[in-house]
C-alpha cells in the first residue's frame, strides 16, 4: 500500500533497517515506554515530578569547552502561561543546531528547581520537535503511555510513531490469525491484531513496568509468534534433514579396541556420555547433526577423535573445518599426534600453502590417502574434493555461514546423494536457549565435567605498573618446576603489530628478565615448523616460558603450564581471555591466570571483574552476551543468529521454551495435515524473506 509521509527517501531510510513493507512497521517493536500522560502547563509544575510539557525555545546558548560537542548547552522554554523553563544538557553543544529560537517541542523529563536562573528546569529531558507535517497531532505524542522506536536513519522516533498509527487507522482490523487456534486458546494469547495495536499504542490503563520489561499481554503474544515460527521452520528443517540418506557406521569391535589404543588418559564420565550420543547417531542410516558443546579443557576435541576413528575404521574419511589458520594448525598437530600410533595420514590445507603444496595435498584427498583433511575455508574451495567423506567436523561454527556449512556437506560421500555425518564443536560456550536457536537444525551434546584432580584456577588482576611483582612471582613458578605462558593480544587484522610486541618481550623477557631460563617465542607469522619446534619445545618442557600472541587459544595441553599472564588483557572479549586461562589448570598443581591491564573503560572493567569472580563457562557467557549483545557475540549476521524484531534470546529464555515445545509438538502431531501446510506456506512467505530461514521441506 502507498503511506502518505513515505517518499522514496525515507522509503530508503527504512529500508536500510529492514522495514520494506507495511508489515515490518506494524511489528517494529519500542525498545522502551514512557508514561506522558502528566501534561501541564510550566505555570503547573512542581519540583520531583515527572512531567510533560508543550513549549517553544525562547533562547539557547552554548556554554563551556565546544569542540566535540562538549559544551553546556542551555535553553528557555515558555508556553501559553508565560512561565519559563530551564533545560540543560552537558556535552549537548550539538544541540545548538536543532532547538533554535521559535522551535516547539514536548520536554520529558524530572522537574527540578534551577537555584542559578531561579526558574523551574530539567536536566538532559526527552525531546521532541513538534512540525506542522506530522498533522500536528500532539496526541499521539503526549498525553498517554508513548512508544520510543529506536530510529532509522533520519526517520525519527515521532515520526515512526506518526507512520504506525497511519497504518492502523486505514487498513481494517484483521481477524485472520496464523498461530493454530488450539494454541491460542490452551496459552491464553490475545489475538493478532489487538496485541499489534497494543504494542505501539498501550491501552490508557497498561501497567508501564510490565511494558518496559516486556511481559504485556500484547507483547507476551507477539514474543510468543515470534519464536513458534522460528522453532517451527527449525523443526521442518531436522524432520528434513532426518529423511536424508547418511551412512550407517558400525561400532565393531575393532572400533573399540582403536579408540582405546588412541586414548591418552581415561575420559571423564561426561566424554563417554556424549561418545555414546554420537555414536547412536553415527550408526542410523540418515546424517548426524550434533553440536558439541563444553566448556574449555572440558576434552571436546578427543571426543571427536572418537568419532573420527569410528568413519576412518569404517572406510570413511574425515575433515576438521576450522575458522582460522591458527586454530586449524592447533588441530593438526593434536590430531597428528593422536593418531599417530593408528597409523592414520593427517593433512592441513590452508590459504597461506604455495600453490604446489596445495595441488599435492589435494590430489591425497581425493585418492582417499589422508584420512584427516584438517583446514580453513581453503577446503570449502570446488576443487577440493574427497574420495569418501564419511564425518565433517566443524569448528566454531558461529564463525561460519549456513551456507559454508552446506557446501562442505556437499562434497558427501562418493556414493551419490549420501550425506556425511556432522559434528559441530564450539569451545564458546554459549546459554542453553541460545544454542538451541542458533543451532535449532542440531542435536546438543553437553560435556559439563573437566577431567578429574583440576583445581580451579586463582585469577587475579594487576595493573601493567606493577609488572615486576608478576615477574618475580613467574621466576619463583619456574625455579619451582613450572612452566609459564605469556601472551599478546592480537586486535582484530593488525597481527603484525601482535607479533613485533610478542617479539619485544621475547627479547626483554630472555635477555634482561630472565637470561638464565629458556624463553620460547610463538606467533602466527612464524613458518610451520618452527611454529611447531616452538610448541613441542614447550610441550617437552625444554622452553619453561612460552611468549605467544593468542595462537595458543586452543587444543594446547601443557599440565605442567601452571602460569598464564594476559598483557593488555583489556583489549580481549569475555570468551577468549576465558579460553587462553583454560590453557592452564590441566595438571595436579594450583595453577593461576594473571591479567595484567592498561587504561580501562567501564565494560573493560566489567569484563575483568566477571572473570576474576567466576570460572562458570556459562556464566561468562551470559555475561559477555550481556556486555556485547547476541549478534556482536557471534560477529556478524552471517553466524547463524537470527535478527529478531519483538523477542530477544536474553530477556525471553521462558517465553522461547515454551514457543519450542509448542512448535515441536504441533510439527510432531499437527492437528491436521491441511493446518500444517498452512504453517509451512506461512513460513515460506514470512519467514524466509525477514529471517533468512533456510528452505523448509
Amino acid at each position: 500500500m502507498y503511506l502518505k509521509g513515505v517518499g522514496p527517501a525515507r522509503a530508503a531510510m527504512l529500508e536500510a533497517k529492514g522495514l520494506r513493507v507495511v508489515e515490518d512497521l506494524l511489528t517494529y517493536a519500542p525498545f522502551r515506554y514512557e508514561d506522558r500522560s502528566n501534561v501541564k502547563t510550566i505555570d503547573q509544575l512542581a519540583p520531583g515530578e515527572m512531567a510533560t510539557v508543550l513549549a517553544e525555545v525562547k533562547s539557547a546558548k552554548v556554554s563551556g569547552f565546544q569542540r566535540r560537542h562538549l559544551g553546556l548547552f542551555q535553553a528557555a522554554f515558555t508556553d501559553a502561561s508565560r512561565a519559563v523553563l530551564m533545560g540543560k544538557w552537558f556535552h549537548g553543544a550539538y544541540l545548538a543546531d536543532i532547538l533554535t529560537p521559535g522551535t516547539k517541542v514536548a520536554l520529558f523529563g524530572k522537574v527540578e528547581f534551577d537555584s542559578y536562573s531561579g526558574n523551574l528546569g530539567m536536566m538532559h529531558p526527552e525531546y521532541e520537535i513538534l512540525t506542522a507535517d506530522e498533522d500536528g497531532d500532539a496526541s499521539l505524542h503526549t498525553g498517554r503511555i508513548v512508544p520510543v522506536y529506536e530510529a532509522a536513519g533520519k526517520v525519527t522516533t515521532r515520526t515512526l510513531r506518526t507512520l504506525t498509527n497511519r497504518i492502523l487507522e486505514s487498513v481494517a482490523p484483521s481477524h485472520e490469525d496464523p498461530i493454530p487456534e488450539h494454541i491460542r486458546r490452551s496459552l491464553k494469547l490475545q489475538d493478532r491484531w489487538s496485541a499489534i495495536r497494543a504494542l505501539h499504542f498501550p491501552p490508557p490503563d497498561s501497567d508501564l513496568r510490565l511494558l518496559n520489561a516486556f511481559r504485556s499481554p500484547g507483547q507476551y503474544r507477539l514474543i510468543f509468534e515470534e519464536f513458534f515460527w522460528l522453532e517451527c521452520g527449525l523443526e521442518l528443517k531436522r524432520a528434513k534433514a532426518r529423511l536424508e540418506p547418511g551412512i550407517a557406521f558400525a561400532l565393531t569391535d575393532r572400533v573399540r579396541q582403536r579408540i582405546k589404543e588412541m586414548l591418552p588418559f581415561k575420559p571423564t564420565r561426561a566424554q563417554k556420555r556424549v561418545l555414546a550420543e554420537i555414536a547412536h547417531d553415527m550408526e542410523q542410516p540418515h546424517p548426524m547433526y550434533r553440536l558439541l558443546q563444553g566448556d574449555v579443557g572440558s576434552g571436546k576435541t578427543l571426543v571427536a577423535a572418537e568419532a573420527a576413528i569410528i568413519a576412518i575404521e569404517n572406510g570413511c574419511q574425515v575433515t576438521v573445518l576450522a575458522p582460522t589458520e591458527i586454530l586449524a594448525n592447533q588441530h593438526y598437530f593434536y590430531f597428528k599426534r593422536l593418531f599417530q600410533k593408528l597409523d592414520y595420514v593427517t593433512i592441513l590445507v590452508t590459504g597461506s600453502l604455495s600453490a604446489r603444496e596445495k595441488t599435492q595435498l589435494k590430489k591425497l584427498a581425493a585418492a582417499g590417502l589422508a584420512h584427516i583433511v584438517v583446514g580453513t575455508h581453503a577446503l570449502l574451495e570446488e576443487d577440493v574434493q574427497f574420495k569418501r567423506l564419511g564425518l565433517a567436523i566443524v569448528d566454531e561454527q558461529h564463525r561460519f555461514g549456513v551456507e559454508q556449512r552446506q557446501a562442505l556437506l556437499e562434497k558427501g560421500a562418493g556414493d551419490k546423494g549420501v550425506r556425511p555425518d556432522v559434528l559441530v564443536m564450539t569451545a564458546t560456550p554459549i546459554p542453553r536457549t541460545l544454542a538451541l536457536t542458533m543451532y535449532g537444525d542440531l542435536d546438543v551434546s553437553i560435556i559439563d565435567e573437566l577431567p578429574p584432580g583440576r583445581k580451579p584456577i586463582a585469577t587475579q588482576h594487576v595493573t601493567e605498573d606493577h609488572i615486576e611483582q608478576v615477574y618475580s612471582f613467574l621466576k619463583q613458578q619456574v625455579d619451582a618446576g613450572r612452566q609459564a605462558y605469556v601472551v599478546y593480544p592480537v586486535i582484530e587484522e593488525s597481527e603484525t603489530q601482535a607479533m613485533k610486541a610478542a617479539q619485544k618481550m621475547h627479547e626483554l623477557l630472555s635477555r634482561i628478565v630472565f637470561p638464565g631460563i629458556a624463553v620460547g617465542l610463538l606467533h602466527g607469522k612464524l613458518p610451520s615448523a618452527e611454529k611447531e619446534a616452538a610448541m613441542a619445545n614447550f610441550q617437552r618442557g625444554i622452553t619453561k616460558l612460552l611468549v605467544s600472541t593468542t595462537v595458543i587459544e586452543v587444543g594446547v595441553d601443557v599440565p605442567n603450564a601452571t602460569v598464564m599472564v594476559i598483557e593488555q588483557a583489556e583489549r580481549f572479549g569475555l570468551a577468549q581471555l576465558h579460553q587462553l586461562r583454560g590453557r592452564v589448570g590441566r595438571g595436579a598443581e594450583q595453577s593461576h591466570c594473571i591479567l595484567v591491564t592498561g587504561k580501562m573503560n567501564e565494560t573493560a572493567r566489567e569484563r575483568i571483574r566477571t572473570l576474576v569472580d567466576s570460572s562458570d563457562g556459562f556464566h561468562i557467557a551470559e555475561m559477555d552476551m550481556k556486555l556485547r549483545g547476541p549478534g556482536e557475540f557471534f560477529g556478524t549476521r552471517q553466524s547463524g543468529v537470527p535478527a529478531l524484531r519483538i523477542g530477544s534470546i536474553l530477556r525471553d529464555p521462558d517465553v522461547l521454551e515454551v514457543a519450542r515445545s509448542e512448535a515441536s509438538a504441533f510439527v510432531a502431531h499437527p492437528p491436521s495435515e491441511d493446518l500444517l501446510r498452512q504453517a509451512v506456506a506461512f513460513i515460506r512467505e514470512h519467514w524466509q524473506r525477514r529471517y533468512g530461514l533456510v528452505q523448509v521441506g
